[in-house]
């Protein structure tokens, strides 16, 4: 008998205000953390020893953060139910040396990170983001949430044929920001950042940066049945995962631990010390058993008995592209979330990993949806196949079905992010 559903539209509002306070993978964890914390949760220092205690715990480590709750009764070899996700979004970062210019136009050097659509990010209001590291080692989360930053693209007098043969951007030409007049300056940037928040001059040491859209995530369509926004791949997962894992914890009796699991770097690799090809998430996995007195056989019981979902946004079928899509499998919005497929191990879920996500839904009362690519098409990948190799655990890959997947603004039905989280708390739950 399906359940209750916990989360509404009211999810989907509450999304937008975490797409909004969330322009870097910094503010994302930082964001989350703060969730948790409201939820009962409690950060734990990778440095100090863990102890044996039951309740919600997180660690956080740059842009990741790993959380779980350990009910009462948990021994050292009680699996885990982990959600996954991924805090980055690709953009545009700010390089080592920022300070740039030419013809009287002052600039911003940028890198670009993931696969980004770069056209996205032109004529866009752009402001800038991330951490500061100070000399003393500390660190400050920034955000200039106003228009700060513009990448103009080229006027069609100076370009005739862009609309007949497409606009073709080089990713080093084209793609510096402009923020000014006059002649640049080293030091420029940083010292605009110190100035903005209050900083002495010269205590910025270290940098990660990024730039934003400031256009805030709306609503969309006659019947407001779209929301529109930035960094829903894959912020969309990650707020619906500390939603789920808040909702989960303290409320029934368990006879397993609830994880999520936000990494940083999926966009580039996984390949990172924050990313899911690291060792974070085993270690702290490991750590947890260990503390409640586990030996390496426990820790092999509990991974042995552990399932993660990996979700992550898909795509939906695209009105103007449909031969693009498996003419069998087309996702639309607000049918629910999707269940990802490739044989070729691109996507982790297997036909077992189908009927526990099937189970999951159910229990929820929340539609769902297959996606396998166009056989012509190469297809994407998750951290799904990652965590599943690297940890040797059960994982499936599932995610709410968008458009405009790596635009600076991309595109859901306003119902799947409730219906997703709903899910998520089904499958937590058990």
């Amino acid at each position: 008998m399906s359940s209750p559903a916990r989360f509404d539209r009211g999810h989907t509002d509450d999304l937008m205000t975490f797409l909004t306070a969330s322009p870097s993978p910094y503010h994302a964890v930082a964001n989350a953390a703060e969730r948790l914390e409201k939820a009962g949760f409690r950060q734990l220092s990778e440095t100090d020893a863990w102890d044996s205690g039951t309740g919600g715990k997180f660690v956080l480590r740059g842009g990741a953060l790993i959380a779980w709750y350990v009910p009462e009764g948990a021994s050292a070899h009680t699996p885990f139910r982990i959600v996954g996700a991924h805090t980055d979004s690709p953009n545009l970062r700010v390089k080592p040396l920022p300070d740039m210019g030419s013809q009287g136009w002052r600039q911003i050097a940028v890198e670009i990170y993931g696969g980004t659509l770069l056209n996205t990010w032109l004529d866009r209001d752009l402001g800038l983001a991330g951490r500061l590291t100070l000399r003393d080692g500390t660190e400050r989360l920034v955000n200039i949430d106003r228009a700060l930053l513009r990448v103009p693209q080229l006027a069609v007098h100076l370009d005739r044929s862009v609309n007949s043969d497409g606009l073709k951007l080089d990713k080093q030409r084209h793609m510096q920001p402009i923020w000014g007049l006059g002649d640049p300056h080293e030091g420029d940037l940083i010292a605009f950042l110190e100035e903005e928040e209050g900083l002495e001059h010269g205590s910025v040491a270290g940098w990660d940066l990024m730039v934003h859209s400031i256009e805030p995530p709306s609503y969309l369509g006659r019947d407001r049945e779209l929301v529109a926004g930035p960094r829903m791949d894959n912020l969309l997962s990650v707020h619906a995962g500390v939603a789920a894992l808040a909702a989960v914890s303290g409320t029934a009796k368990l006879d397993h631990i609830p994880v999520l699991a936000a990494f940083d770097h999926e966009e580039n690799g996984s390949q990172s010390d924050t990313g899911a090809d690291g060792p974070l998430l085993g270690n702290v996995l490991e750590r947890s058993v260990f503390a409640r007195g586990g030996s390496y056989e426990d820790r092999a019981r509990a991974f042995a008995g552990t399932i993660c979902l990996s979700s992550d946004t898909g795509h939906a079928v695209h009105p103007n592209y449909g031969e693009r899509h498996d003419p069998t499998h087309h996702p639309r919005a607000n049918a629910g979330p999707i269940l990802k497929v490739n044989v070729n191990q691109r996507y982790a879920t297997d036909g077992s990993g189908r009927a526990v996500f099937a189970a999951a839904c159910e229990r929820a009362g929340v539609p769902w949806q297959t996606f396998v690519s166009n056989n012509a098409m190469p297809c994407g990948t998750t951290i799904g196949p990652i965590t599943a190799a690297r940890h040797g655990i059960q994982t499936v890959d599932i995610g709410v079905a968008i458009l405009s997947m790596h635009s600076a603004r991309e595109l859901c039905g306003a119902d799947d992010p409730y219906l997703l989280a709903n899910a998520l708390v089904a499958f937590l739950e058990g």
